[in-house]
């Protein structure tokens, strides 16, 4: 199977964005989903893993994260929260492509482009799911970028349908026969 690669970035990405777009004028201070943040706190989180994982391809620390963060305006509405995270994963995208496959940058131990263009597909359609359920928006993660994620991040899963197994993966939804997850990581660095 093929590596992730940062065209997939671009397809999770525009996913979000067509997604949302028809619901920015809605209120995006409710709870995304499950969690505490709210979906306007959810999207901003999204383009701040895409540029940090940007600046770690480009940069390749192998200590570490590199010593900067993504600061949102407060008064940034939602679409505009949409359109940093597009910019984030163009960064993210030309960041991966452009590194040799070979190239390693820190994320919990050694990390390569496919790995960090994995997470950064991973937060954005785990992050989609959670303020879609915020905001009450019908939404399925693609079959084929959840089987992707699921093959490179969790080499260990579970069979099922993909997307299902992603939520399930990540405590998120049921998967029959088994306990719901309150735990859980994902492998991204290689050897």
């Amino acid at each position: 199977m093929p590596e992730l690669t940062g065209v997939d970035v671009d397809r999770a990405v525009t996913e979000m964005t067509a997604v949302f777009g028809p619901h920015t004028g809605r209120d995006w201070t409710v709870p995304a989903g499950g969690l505490e943040w709210s979906c306007w706190t959810t999207a901003a989180h999204v383009a701040h893993d895409l540029l940090a994982y940007a600046g770690q391809v480009s940069g390749r620390p192998d200590d570490g994260y590199l010593p900067f963060d993504l600061a949102v305006s407060p008064a940034a509405g939602p679409a505009e929260v949409l359109r940093v995270v597009v910019a984030c994963g163009g960064l993210l995208r030309a960041a991966v492509d452009a590194a040799p496959p070979r190239a390693r940058a820190w994320h919990y131990g050694p990390c390569d482009p496919a790995g960090f263009a994995a997470m950064g597909v991973a937060e954005t359609l785990l992050h989609t799911d959670d303020i879609a359920r915020g905001l009450g928006v019908s939404w399925q993660p693609p079959q084929a970028l959840s089987a992707a994620v699921v093959r490179r991040l969790f080499p260990d899963a579970p069979a099922g349908p993909a997307p299902q197994v992603l939520r399930w993966l990540t405590g998120r939804g049921e998967l029959p026969g088994r306990p719901r997850r309150t735990s859980w990581s994902w492998r991204a660095a290689v050897d």
